[in-house]
């Protein structure tokens, strides 16, 4: 079986996922833990599952996703997967702190590049990795075909899409990349935001009204 676990984090509300299989294998994706009691809640649930944490993945490298980078080097010895074209966001994090009047700590470089087409493999199950930029110019989708799961980041979200006024953004770009990308998957796979509750591909393409002008 694939678990997918999300906890709320930062004061962006932003969701963190860690997603595991039976063996314990387990991937951290977009780690937004930030004060205390979220490292303390994150931990405590991957030692009570006693899971192995093997790799640190980005949907994209806006300061909510990455707030708790440093935490899980310090702590499991993982740095970031990103795609390259974000790596700009990881750079300027202090300074984009400073902007929100966020506290944080300077994240570990990307270890690894996320490209367009990648097969990232947890166990028996393989995740694609779908570029799909707009929001920021390096987002990456994680699908994985077998359980109809898509982890989106900050593309697409229950009835809404990814702002794309921050820099690097571009609407059109993200429209794109929602209507040629993510809306060609089965309609049944669940969608998995770094904002909200889950939806599906169904939903959106009949109910989001971002998709429909």
């Amino acid at each position: 079986m694939l678990y997918l676990k999300s906890f709320c984090f930062n004061p962006f509300q932003q969701n963190t996922y860690v997603v595991y299989d039976d063996k314990g294998t387990a991937f951290i994706i977009d780690p937004g833990n930030y004060t205390s009691s979220e490292n303390t809640q994150l931990t405590h649930f991957i030692s009570e599952k006693k899971l192995k944490l093997t790799r640190l993945l980005l949907t994209h490298a806006h300061i909510d996703h990455i707030l708790g980078n440093k935490f899980i080097f310090d702590n499991y010895g993982l740095l970031p997967e990103v795609h390259k074209d974000d790596v700009y966001f990881i750079d300027n994090l202090l300074k984009t702190g400073e902007m929100y009047g966020v506290k944080c700590d300077p994240s570990p470089s990307p270890i690894n590049y996320i490209n367009d087409g990648d097969k990232i493999t947890l166990g028996d199950y393989r995740f694609d990795c779908i570029y799909t930029p707009g929001h920021s110019p390096g987002s990456i989708s994680f699908y994985n075909k077998q359980n109809k799961l898509l982890i989106s980041g900050d593309v697409l979200f229950y009835g809404s899409i990814g702002r794309s006024d921050l820099p690097k953004g571009n609407h059109q770009t993200l429209i794109n990349s929602i209507k040629q990308k993510l809306l060609i998957l089965e309609d049944d796979t669940k969608v998995y935001s770094g904002h909200g509750q889950p939806t599906t591909i169904g939903f959106e393409k009949s109910n989001n009204p971002f998709l429909h002008n």
